[in-house]
């Protein structure tokens, strides 16, 4: 039997399956549709894919504005001609060398965000259940710091050192939860003081450099693409190939746990092997993000949120979060590239937008769902 809803899961199903239009037999989800040709059939989840598509051509309107978001003051004649590769050469090498790589980066670190923070919140029953909010990315940001202690540049350190330090405080954090399932008040309660913790240590290193080298790092840790290019978007795109697939299966089975215990292994499904490799697949795309573009805050809390609602309430919204991530992220660099004279770190733009966004999930009325927290 199943439990009772619970108002903190961020994508399980609220309302009971439905007759399919037209189907004549079988119950199907309320925002699907059966499709048939001959002896097959498979459901098409309709809403899904009108979501899906919607976000893309969101994204490529916010790639087309990144392209021409400026202080510099270029006209979008001028950015259209370097698009092109028409225009002189420095306009040609500033949009097409420096604006679309990091354009290209960050809708690739909101994507991993976005992921990351769906299999959190429905592994852990619990919308605040984020690698933000739990530890994960403190980790992350904690290995990077480390490895310009004592440096005279202030040059960041390597990309791959995020994932380590997440994959550090992820142990840690389950550790002292004792497991990363069935406790999801427990797992965020826990991973809020190793947080606290390790982002208290974090400060102190910086406080103890000097000042060329703690400026450096401190644009770093509030969330910055600057100077992101091909050198580690390569490398990500990389990381993407290989685990978004892997999501996709995690979150597949990650609908079957939103039962409770007993009947998910009454379906077949092996609820240590699935948390376990649900939980390593949030931390690694988490460690990598921040890695490459830094602690980047409210994007995996608030992409998940929002993708289940344009999506729909019965699918753990994999692909959804990573289309919402990714617009989240390109949009707030774009601006953060215009509103003021000097840029804003795209950290700093989710921020602001992600308070009131907090305490919307907090206060605001959620749908009912079915989940442990």
């Amino acid at each position: 039997m199943s439990t009772a809803a619970s108002p903190t899961s961020p994508t399980s199903p609220s309302s009971p399956t439905s007759l399919a239009p037209g189907s004549g037999r079988g119950i199907t989800p309320p925002d699907s549709t059966v499709v048939r040709a001959g002896t097959l059939s498979w459901l098409f989840p309709y809403r899904s894919a009108l979501a899906a598509v919607g976000l893309g051509v969101l994204i490529a309107l916010i790639t087309a504005l990144g392209a021409f978001a400026s202080s510099t003051g270029m006209s979008f004649g001028d950015t259209l001609k370097g698009l092109m590769g028409t225009g002189d050469r420095a306009t040609v090498m500033l949009v097409q060398d420096f604006r679309l790589p990091r354009i290209a980066v960050g809708l690739m670190v909101g994507a991993a965000l976005g992921i990351s923070g769906c299999l959190t919140q429905t592994l852990a029953g619990n919308r605040l259940a984020t690698p933000d909010v739990i530890g994960v990315n403190e980790g992350a940001t904690a290995a990077v710091v480390a490895s310009v202690v004592g440096s005279s540049t202030g040059m960041i350190g390597d990309w791959w050192l995020g994932p380590l330090g997440a994959v550090g405080a992820a142990v840690l954090v389950v550790l002292c939860a004792g497991g990363a399932g069935g406790r999801g008040y427990r797992l965020l309660v826990v991973g809020i003081g190793v947080s606290t913790v390790i982002g208290a240590v974090t400060d102190l290193v910086m406080s103890r450099e000097n000042d060329n080298t703690a400026g450096g790092v401190f644009l770093w840790t509030v969330g910055s693409l600057s100077g992101r290019d091909w050198t580690v978007g390569t490398p990500l795109l990389a990381v993407l190939i290989v685990l978004v697939p892997l999501a996709l299966v995690a979150g597949s089975r990650l609908q079957l746990l939103r039962f409770d215990d007993d009947m998910a292994s009454t379906l077949g499904v092996n609820l240590t092997v699935v948390r376990a490799a649900t939980l390593a697949l949030a931390v690694a795309l988490a460690g990598v993000a921040v890695g490459i573009g830094g602690p980047i805050a409210f994007v995996a809390l608030a992409a998940p949120v929002i993708a289940g609602r344009l999506g729909g309430p019965t699918r753990v919204p994999v692909i959804g979060s990573a289309l919402v991530g990714a617009a989240l992220i390109g949009a707030a660099d774009a601006l953060g590239r215009v509103v003021a004279p000097v840029e804003i770190p795209v950290g700093v733009i989710t921020s602001v937008l992600g308070g009131p966004f907090l305490l919307w999930v907090l206060f605001g009325t959620s749908r009912p769902a079915s989940g442990k927290a």
